[in-house]
């Protein structure tokens, strides 16, 4: 066991920290650039269609303001980078993960079911340890005889 200070050294130098740190910064700049793209590009363009501008969008009550179009923009930030990390990220992922459980091989059958009570029982049971009942003998090739 070393000093707390090799330890603190030790945790910094980590791979996954430094992958999660590094992670971490690019979603902060992603952030920020689908941020301006949506004030700078995306409320001008619906403001040409519309001829409203979504960031001086309030609303005052009893002297409080509540600022409905910069929350709309937030909502469709929010929305742009949901989309572009699904598709970009969680979607490639899960498919790639999917061609891998196919390649993987499948794990031998060790049980059945009980004729009487559909309970799983190993496949050289001779009596179901729910039911009780008697089970038919499997065959050589592991059907029913």
């Amino acid at each position: 066991m070393g000093s707390v200070k090799e330890d603190f050294g030790k945790f910094l130098k980590r791979g996954d920290l430094i992958t999660i740190a590094v992670a971490f910064m690019m979603g902060a700049a992603f952030n920020a650039l689908v941020t301006a793209l949506v004030a700078d590009v995306f409320n001008p363009l619906i403001g040409v269609a519309g001829k409203f501008d979504f960031s001086t969008w309030t609303t005052t009550v009893n002297g409080s303001t509540f600022s409905q179009g910069a929350f709309l923009n937030q909502l469709i930030t929010f929305v742009i980078i949901t989309l572009v990390v699904f598709f970009i990220i969680a979607l490639p992922y899960q498919r790639y993960m999917d061609r891998q459980a196919a390649k993987a091989p499948k794990a031998p059958v060790t049980t059945r079911e009980c004729p009487e009570c559909l309970t799983q029982i190993p496949l050289a049971a001779k009596r179901c340890s729910a039911c009780a009942s008697p089970v038919p003998p499997l065959a050589a090739g592991g059907a029913l005889a």
